[in-house]
């Protein structure tokens, strides 16, 4: 990002990227508990953004770890036993709500669900020095919230950390579990680069 400031405390559209993403799932769903997964050198930074921007949701925090792997397991020692829980990237903001709510509702009837969204554009295949296209229509971008019934996700989590875990359904996965979709919202970036931000801030101004 070109920034000292992490990306999720930066400003858009008037306010920290983070609490434009925690405000869509209270908007979604209105009684849902949130763990927030923080570094420990970040926490005194989020209490300031809590005072200055007179956010008095009740927010509990988790440690962050060394990788998503080890952050999301600190994140489900805080979590209740029998219920859906479902991990969000903070540098997503433009997740819709009906995004949120379809995959919490698949997770309740399936077990869990990650929200996907079709590839417009076309794909080629690398093979050591040569390539191929490749049929786009087999392949799907996979987005957050990704939602789970707690006992297995937490069963899954007991497993050694593997460079292949690169987000919370791969994890189930290596487990043996089958791994479901929910539609997904293609304003559903994850601001990584300042384009990014660029691209948010206009679907905000626009209302999406």
């Amino acid at each position: 990002m070109n920034s000292s400031t992490p990306k999720q405390f930066i400003e858009l559209n008037g306010k920290p990227i983070l609490l434009h993403t925690i405000e869509k799932f209270i908007e979604a769903i209105p009684s849902i508990e949130i763990t927030l997964v923080l570094a420990k050198e970040y926490r005194q930074q989020w209490e300031i953004i809590c005072s200055q921007y007179k956010f008095n949701y009740p927010i509990q925090l988790a440690e962050g770890g060394e990788t998503r792997f080890h952050s999301v397991k600190n994140g489900l020692t805080l979590i209740p036993e029998n219920c859906i829980v479902g991990i969000h990237d903070a540098a997503r903001p433009l997740v819709s709500k009906a995004t949120i709510i379809e995959a919490f509702a698949t997770a309740e009837e399936k077990g869990n669900a990650s929200p996907a969204i079709s590839i417009s554009e076309s794909l080629r295949e690398l093979n050591d020095d040569s390539n191929k296209a490749v049929d786009r229509t087999r392949f799907l971008i996979i987005q957050t919230p990704q939602c789970f019934q707690t006992s297995v996700l937490k069963k899954a989590f007991l497993q050694e950390y593997k460079p292949s875990f690169t987000d919370d359904a791969s994890v189930l996965e290596a487990m043996g579990e089958k791994i479901y979709l929910s539609k997904g919202n293609k304003e559903n970036i994850k601001i990584t680069t300042p384009e990014d931000l660029m691209i948010a801030e206009m679907y905000l101004q626009s209302g999406r």
